[in-house]
Order: C-alpha cells, then sequence, then structure tokens
C-alpha cells in the first residue's frame, strides 16, 4: 500500500472515531510546527552561508590589501637600505678624507713651528699660512 492510501486510511479511520480527532488535530499542529521550524532554520542557516560569503570577500579584499602594502613597504625598504650603503660608502670616504687631511694639518703645524708664523705652504692646491 503507497503512504498517501496509507495516510488517507489513517485519516479515515480516525475521522469516525472522536478519540483520535484530539491527537489528529495535536499532530497536525506538530507538523505544521515541524515544518515551520525546520524552515526557520533552513532560513538561518542560509543567513549564516551569506553571512560567511560576505566575511570572506571582505577578509580576501583586506588581505589583497596588506599583501600589497606588504610589497610596497619591501620595495620601499630595499630603496632605503641602498640608498643608506650608498651613504654609508660617502661617510667612510668622507671619514678617510678628513683624517687624510687632519693629518696634512698636523703637518703644517709642525712645520709651521719650525719655520714661524710668515711661511706660505702650497697644500693641495691651496696657499696655507703658516
Amino acid at each position: 500500500m503507497s503512504s498517501a492510501m496509507q495516510r488517507q486510511a489513517a485519516s479515515s479511520g480516525s475521522d469516525s472515531d472522536p478519540r483520535y480527532a484530539n491527537v489528529d488535530e495535536r499532530k497536525r499542529k506538530r507538523m505544521i510546527s515541524n515544518r515551520e521550524s525546520a524552515r526557520r532554520s533552513r532560513m538561518r542557516k542560509q543567513k549564516q552561508m551569506e553571512d560567511l560569503v560576505n566575511e570572506l570577500t571582505l577578509l580576501q579584499n583586506e588581505n589583497g590589501r596588506l599583501r600589497q602594502n606588504i610589497n610596497d613597504n619591501t620595495q620601499r625598504y630595499v630603496e632605503m637600505e641602498s640608498a643608506n650603503s650608498v651613504l654609508r660608502a660617502r661617510a667612510m670616504e668622507l671619514t678617510e678624507r678628513l683624517r687624510s687631511l687632519n693629518s696634512v694639518l698636523q703637518i703644517v703645524e709642525e712645520v709651521s713651528g719650525v719655520f714661524g708664523e710668515c711661511c706660505f705652504l702650497r697644500v693641495f692646491g691651496h696657499e696655507v699660512v703658516m
């Protein structure tokens, strides 16, 4: 017997018997309530899924922005590191030049003490009064 026929047989049997009328009414209300509860549950799940998809999109966008920010900062870091290397090399050159000039100055001061105050000395193409 098909399920539709069984339901009809059960329904017609309980329709004629008043004892089952109250039970059938409760069963019908419970079925309606269960359907409504299942519908609400499906709607909640659908809403949760939509919220998760929206959150995923936002996080993917933020992730892309952060990756771009990291790439930009890495590029700036490489450029700054290169510029710093050039500046360090220049500072070393200037430090060595200063050391050399101080050496020459010390020699000039020593020579000026030997020759007196009215001597001229040519140092690196410049006249220096001693």
